[in-house]
């Protein structure tokens, strides 16, 4: 790999460009991570990785023509084959419409300090979390229960040049665990819960074990339930695995365009419509406590919803639903140019929360009369991007209430649904806190949730998964 810094591979790229317009990305990673099953640590190690992205655009009769090319363990003699490369590709590309003017040095955000070497992160971050995790383990010699799990720490430095002259630079920490537990021999119950956290420093893997045991518990007694529409509860973890999906369809291109389920039906986009019953805020801001993430634009190449040409754009708090009317959508400022709205481009969090709201999952179990806690979904799929329906299966964890208590735990559904159809039928809210979505969270961590009370939520039929 090449033994230069960052720094200097943007600059030299950068100088070697013979194109008419030129962005210069390195991403230095490093990780590190714990693997553990049948109740004993497996693996654990550390890793660094770079890649370097060249976009190249040239000045072509019909317009912006881009060429992108990226590469990893780049040495320094391979630099100028790269920057080539994505020339080459740029002169044989259609043009492109996304096609606006590079952001100058003052126009774009800001970032961290540039000259600085990049983060890392070592097995060390793990050294509170693996003495809980081996007191977990042996506890499990008396609780007839095997636990298994990962948890990974990682550091991305991201350094952004452009021959505009903007360089700005992001560091990005990352944290996550999940376990999982099972019954000894046969028995299928089976159990998840997960978290993330830029460190793992508040990570309590016996506070995490306790809640499993809990779940654990309420599994001693089986119900077999057929498929149907029944009264739901979901915890912070389901209510992010369905707003995520949301969020990443909320593009204003498609909107605009017809494609979408914030597409208007005479025209245009939903913007300005009520599509939450509760007066729910859903919103995204790099500065959000916890939350944190990048400040400004960080994009490899064109897109419908986001952009290379925007990349060094400020990033800041957007409310996409305003207590319960849709009020932006992700944008380029190609894109803004077609809706005559302001260019909002997508942030990496997400958070949903109703304000005033109180309790959390236990308070809204014990206010149900029948229905069924989702503690997990997974396997989620778009069926019909019009409605937004999605599909996926339950896993780990569905429990029977009756009378305000759990009772039970109930067999596997597949559902379909369509999260903004369930944000129009959401009868209540509680607390929002970080959540980690099992189905997303290895690529999108960073989302603080409510649980929520679905009168409805349609279970299509049985699944045979364990």
């Amino acid at each position: 790999m090449s033994v230069s810094t960052p720094q200097e591979l943007v600059e030299r790229a950068l100088g070697l460009s013979r194109a008419d317009g030129c962005m210069v990305l390195v991403r230095e990673r490093s990780s590190a991570n714990l693997r553990w099953a049948g109740s004993s640590l497996t693996t654990n190690g550390a890793a660094r990785s770079r890649s370097v992205t060249v976009v190249a655009l040239v000045d072509g009769p019909g317009g912006a023509q881009v060429g992108v090319v990226e590469r990893g363990g780049l040495r320094d003699g391979e630099l100028e084959g790269l920057v080539r490369a994505a020339e080459k590709a740029a002169s044989s590309a259609i043009p492109t419409e996304e096609a606006v003017p590079l952001a100058s040095p003052e126009e774009a955000g800001r970032g961290g300090d540039w000259d600085a070497p990049p983060a890392a992160t070592g097995v060390e971050v793990f050294s509170e979390t693996a003495r809980g995790l081996g007191r977990v383990f042996r506890g499990s010699e008396t609780s007839e229960r095997l636990h298994y799990g990962f948890a990974e720490h990682t550091v991305v430095s991201t350094f952004l040049g452009t021959s505009t002259g903007v360089r700005l630079r992001h560091d990005q920490p990352e944290g996550t665990i999940e376990m999982n537990t099972r019954a000894e021999g046969s028995d299928p119950r089976s159990a998840w819960v997960g978290r993330s956290a830029p460190d793992f420093a508040a990570v309590d893997p016996e506070a995490l074990d306790a809640e499993l045991a809990r779940r654990a518990g309420w599994a001693s007694r089986r119900v077999e339930l057929p498929a149907g529409r029944y009264e739901a509860v979901l915890p912070p973890e389901a209510v992010a695995d369905l707003m995520v999906p949301l969020y990443w369809d909320s593009g204003a291109r498609d909107a605009l365009e017809g494609r979408s389920a914030l597409s208007a039906p005479d025209g245009g986009t939903r913007v300005g419509e009520r599509v939450a019953g509760l007066p729910l805020n859903l919103l995204s801001d790099p500065g959000y406590a916890g939350l944190e993430c990048a400040p400004f634009v960080i994009a490899s190449s064109p897109g419908r919803d986001i952009s290379a040409f925007d990349n060094g754009l400020p990033l800041r708090r957007t409310d996409w639903i305003s207590e319960g009317v849709l009020n932006a959508l992700g944008q380029t400022r190609a894109t803004a140019r077609r809706t005559g709205m302001e260019p909002t481009g997508f942030i990496d969090n997400l958070v949903l929360d109703l304000p005033g709201a109180a309790g959390g999952v236990d308070e809204m179990v014990a206010r149900t009369e029948r229905g069924l806690l989702l503690t997990c979904l997974w396997y989620i799929r778009s069926v019909d991007p019009q409605t937004m329906l999605q599909t996926g299966l339950t896993r780990d964890g569905v429990y029977l209430v009756e009378d305000g208590r759990v009772t039970g735990a109930v067999n596997n559904f597949r559902f379909n649904e369509s999260p903004l159809d369930l944000l129009g039928r959401a009868t209540e809210a509680g607390a929002s806190v970080p959540a980690l979505s099992r189905e997303a969270g290895d690529v999108f961590p960073r989302t603080a949730m409510p649980p929520l009370r679905i009168p409805d939520f349609n279970m299509s039929t049985v699944s045979k998964a364990s």
